[in-house]
């Protein structure tokens, strides 16, 4: 006999329990991508002229290439509970180091373009890649070693990062370059593709494979899951949390040299806000801030996202100030939504 609460009132349909988990599970997975087409459809009808064209969509791509590719790297961080406040300071320290051996100075705002003391492309771009690298190890040997929380080691690193940049450029840019060193960053293919968009799609796509098909990204996403569950597992949790702090480090670093590249100039107030924009794209693209859900995917959607919605506002006269509380409220959301979504499950 049917027990009372399996008898559905006469009449009534017969309700569909999968129907409500199907539906968020789907929103879960495709709602940035969903949010970001309905931006673009949004901002084509406001600006017909102007907002839908090649020249400008390539643009916008172009504008989330240097916190996209941070981004990347902040993922691995996140997948694993982890952030990192300071990859704004690190940015700016591996791009005016990057500068100073390119020109072959010691960052002094004297120092000339193409000096034949420099130490060419490749080197600046290993050193500044190498400096990323460098300060992401420290931060993640104070996090796994001295068991500080990320927050608070991070957020000293940020500052510490900053003085160190203002130091080494006496509080000043570097900047003048010759066309050698600006190529990368404001460089087309085809006259019309960006090269810091290839190379954001290619670190993406990089990433992605590690995260999904190897051994390595299984361990960082067990870490994320349940930290000591994967120990007594076997794992070595230490040096995995400490490899996706030097990965993120990797990419800062990169994204340093990126920027002054694309500005011609390493600015020592390069970064400022920065940790704010790649957080933001990366729980927007699905990235649990818990650690163990989400991927890279979601994060070069997050990045988009984010740099239509303020190429958008833009050209929409909104000032830069409401541009930033939107992006606060839709960070707040992308976080609610996440909770939302994995508590209904």
């Amino acid at each position: 006999m049917a027990r009372a609460s399996e008898v559905a009132p006469a009449g009534a349909p017969a309700k569909d329990s999968s129907t409500g988990y199907n539906i968020r599970t789907f929103l879960g997975r495709f709602g940035a991508l969903i949010f970001l087409i309905a931006l673009v459809v949004l901002f084509s009808v406001l600006k017909p002229n102007s907002f839908p064209t090649a020249q400008n969509l390539f643009n916008i791509a172009r504008q989330a290439s240097i916190s996209g590719l941070v981004a990347v790297g902040m993922t691995f961080v996140i997948l694993t509970g982890g952030i990192d406040l300071s990859v704004g300071s690190l940015l700016a320290l591996s791009g005016i180091i990057a500068a100073a051996v390119y020109k072959g100075g010691t960052g002094l705002l004297d120092t000339a373009a193409g000096e034949a003391s420099g130490s060419g492309l490749f080197a600046a771009i290993v050193v500044a890649c190498a400096v990323g690298v460098i300060g992401g190890f420290l931060q993640g040997t104070i996090v796994t070693r001295l068991k500080i929380p990320p927050f608070i080691a991070t957020l000293g690193g940020m500052s510490a990062f900053r003085g160190l940049t203002l130091l080494i450029g006496n509080g000043g840019p570097i900047s003048a370059f010759d066309d050698t060193f600006k190529v990368l960053g404001q460089g087309r293919v085809g006259d019309l593709v960006p090269i810091p968009v290839i190379v954001f799609l290619i670190v993406a796509a990089i990433a992605h494979i590690i995260l999904r098909y190897t051994q390595y990204g299984r361990y960082v996403y067990a870490v994320g899951g349940n930290v000591e569950a994967a120990r007594l597992s076997g794992l070595n949790t230490g040096l995995i949390i400490l490899s996706v702090y030097m990965i993120v480090g990797l990419t800062a670093g990169f994204g340093g040299f990126m920027l002054a590249s694309r500005l011609n100039s390493a600015e020592a107030i390069a970064g400022v806000g920065l940790e704010l924009t790649v957080i933001a794209a990366v729980v927007i693209g699905g990235t649990s801030l818990s650690g163990g859900e989400g991927g890279v995917i979601g994060t070069v959607i997050g990045s988009l996202l984010v740099s239509v919605l303020t190429a958008g506002l833009t050209q929409l006269n909104v000032t830069s100030y409401v541009q930033q509380i939107l992006i606060g409220l839709v960070i707040v959301f992308a976080v609610f939504f996440d909770r939302f979504t994995k508590a209904r499950r």
